[in-house]
């Protein structure tokens, strides 16, 4: 292995792990901006919908094939043929979510990478959750880079379910026009993350990524 190999392969890994630092000062600065006002107590206070429980049982409503590609345009900023193949791809392997996140991630690798995300969990019955994920990677892949990714939920009946290891289904990884999509499966929920561009580079490795309700720099 030349130097120059191995420093692409520390810039890459730092990358990931500016990324990861970066979440946790983005959510200390937002916790400071959207502290609530001293509360006025003559004002009864509503109690927050069921669904934003972190730990708490979700509607087992989903979301139709046409409001999921929807919300995936609005996300990506527009639609491709790809993305659409891709959404047909899930559904008619996996049928209708009850759930999908949205969010960005940073990764680096050099054959062992790593990878950081984070983002929110929205519910087909209103709501939402912050998530954020975190795992090491093997494979034929090198660099970094930082993307958007559309994370299609299934079976998750209680969102506590949800922080856990998920493991990458072999064999999975389905990619078309830029778009790339693999699945994810931990006991009987399973996760499609669907990314763009260069940010299915990773999606092509081996290795499996923990769900927490807390952003982790160890990704093991």
């Amino acid at each position: 292995m030349t130097f120059k190999t191995s420093r692409a392969s520390l810039c890459a890994l730092a990358m990931a792990l500016t990324f990861a630092t970066g979440l946790g000062t983005s959510a200390a600065v937002h916790a400071q901006d959207d502290a609530p006002p001293v509360a006025d107590l003559s004002a009864a206070a509503e109690p927050a919908p069921a669904a934003q429980n972190e730990g708490g049982e979700i509607p087992q409503e989903t979301f139709s094939k046409e409001e999921t590609l929807a919300a995936a345009e609005k996300f990506f900023g527009g639609t491709t043929s790809g993305l659409a193949k891709a959404i047909e791809k899930a559904f008619s392997e996996l049928g209708r979510p009850v759930g999908y996140i949205v969010g960005t991630e940073g990764s680096g690798a050099f054959i062992v990478g790593l990878r950081y995300g984070e983002g929110t969990l929205n519910y087909k019955g209103g709501g939402s959750t912050k998530v954020y994920w975190q795992g090491p990677s093997v494979g034929w892949d090198a660099g970094g880079n930082a993307s958007k990714v559309f994370t299609l939920v299934y079976n998750l009946r209680w969102t506590r379910d949800l922080y856990q290891r998920f493991p990458g289904v072999d064999g999975s990884l389905y990619v078309v026009a830029g778009v790339g999509l693999n699945y994810q499966r931990a006991n009987d929920i399973t996760l499609a993350p669907i990314r763009t561009g260069v940010g299915l580079r990773a999606g092509a490795s081996i290795g499996y990524l923990s769900y927490t309700r807390e952003k982790r720099i160890n990704p093991f």
